[in-house]
């Protein structure tokens, strides 16, 4: 039996077995013409994953203190399509809620839903660690604790939670950059001989210190900080559209360097001297998508606040239901993560309405119970 690699570690490479007994995902292996392929997306996934997205934006544009009728906020949303001209039925006021107020925040919602998803299925390919989410390695933390810097210092003053000022989601890039990093060399120091959970020891260690400092620095600027404390709950509240633009860009190009390179975690997962023997640079492709990830996960942050698990509990629940390919994983759980995160903001806003529950408490609660699940099933759900 081979001995599996060092489990959470970007540069962990399994010891190569005999030619014939391993081979990389679409390599035939025996005769026959016998594959160790994993299935592709499948269209019914995929269309599962936009009915789901289309779900969770009427979902979210419709419940609410004022409740509008789905149908009607369907056939307004169809409206801002060019040359689609229907009667919803709404008044003038109705439609400044649909479009105004509800739809900036439930679009912003699907973004960030599908980063943190995003973010956390790649990580969890780069470390080869089931456990491994922007929010237990430390990375969102990281993102908080420059964010939380750069408004106590006057980088972001005037708008870190009402509208992001463009230098907000660099200084969490930076945050999230070194958080991982800390994390990673945390975890390298216990050597080659430890558990699958020593990188999720390591990146909790470094969350508790990064959190210290942060709370440190809100002591201090009290003043300047006090809209803070919502935020580090996280919320999805916006000023309006200028949110949602400055996340896009970042959004997309996660997105598309990500899903470009889902293939290459593929081939990963069978080591890195497969990899490498196919043509492949493991530790460049890491390090790109942990970049990639990261800024993901840093524009995330700096709109959202801290909403933790959602990296967890969406690609854990894909790779159990659609397969264990990163092909399917990837962009399914970007997918899927924006329903979801846009579905658990309506539990937010309605559960204990007129009063507003942070996001961020909703997924804890949902991904704790999910968390032990995960601990308790890794070793079978993930390949």
């Amino acid at each position: 039996m081979e001995s599996a690699g060092p489990a959470g570690t970007p540069d962990a490479s399994r010891p190569a077995g005999p030619p014939a007994s391993r081979s990389a995902p679409g390599r035939p292996v025996g005769g026959r013409g016998a594959r160790l392929r994993p299935a592709g997306l499948r269209k019914r996934w995929l269309i599962a994953g936009v009915a789901a997205v289309l779900v969770a934006l009427v979902a979210g544009v419709s419940l609410g203190p004022v409740s509008l009728p789905p149908g009607s906020v369907a056939a307004e949303l169809l409206n801002l399509l060019p040359g689609v001209h229907l009667d919803s039925g709404l008044s003038e006021r109705e439609i400044a809620i649909v479009t105004e107020l509800r739809l900036p925040r439930v679009v912003l919602g699907l973004l960030v839903g599908g980063l943190l998803a995003l973010a956390g299925g790649c990580y969890q390919g780069v470390f080869r660690n089931p456990l491994a989410d922007p929010y237990l390695l430390g990375v969102a933390a990281g993102a908080g604790f420059a964010v939380t810097a750069a408004i106590a210092l006057g980088v972001g003053a005037g708008g870190a939670v009402g509208g992001l000022p463009v230098t907000i989601p660099l200084a969490a890039f930076v945050g999230s950059l070194g958080a991982v990093a800390l994390t990673y060399l945390l975890g390298a120091a216990g050597g080659r001989d430890r558990s699958p959970a020593t990188l999720i020891l390591a990146g909790v260690a470094v969350s508790a210190f990064l959190a210290a400092g942060q709370t440190y620095l809100m002591q201090q600027h009290a003043e300047s900080l006090q809209q803070v404390y919502s935020w580090l709950l996280g919320r999805l509240a916006t000023a309006g559209w200028r949110d949602v633009r400055l996340v896009l860009p970042y959004f997309l190009l996660t997105a598309i360097v990500v899903l470009l390179h889902r293939r290459e975690l593929d081939v990963l997962s069978v080591g890195d001297d497969e990899a490498t023997g196919l043509g492949l640079h493991p530790q460049r492709s890491r390090y790109l998508l942990i970049a990639a990830a990261s800024l993901g996960t840093a524009a995330a942050v700096s709109a959202s606040g801290l909403i933790g698990f959602v990296g967890i509990i969406v690609p854990h629940t894909v790779r159990m239901l659609a397969g264990s390919s990163y092909r399917v994983i990837l962009p399914l759980s970007m997918l899927f993560g924006g329903a979801f995160l846009a579905l658990t903001d309506v539990v937010a806003r309605t559960a204990a309405a007129p009063a507003e529950i942070p996001i961020g408490v909703v997924t804890a609660l949902l991904g704790g119970p999910f968390f032990v699940l995960v601990l308790r099933t890794a070793r079978r759900v993930f390949t």
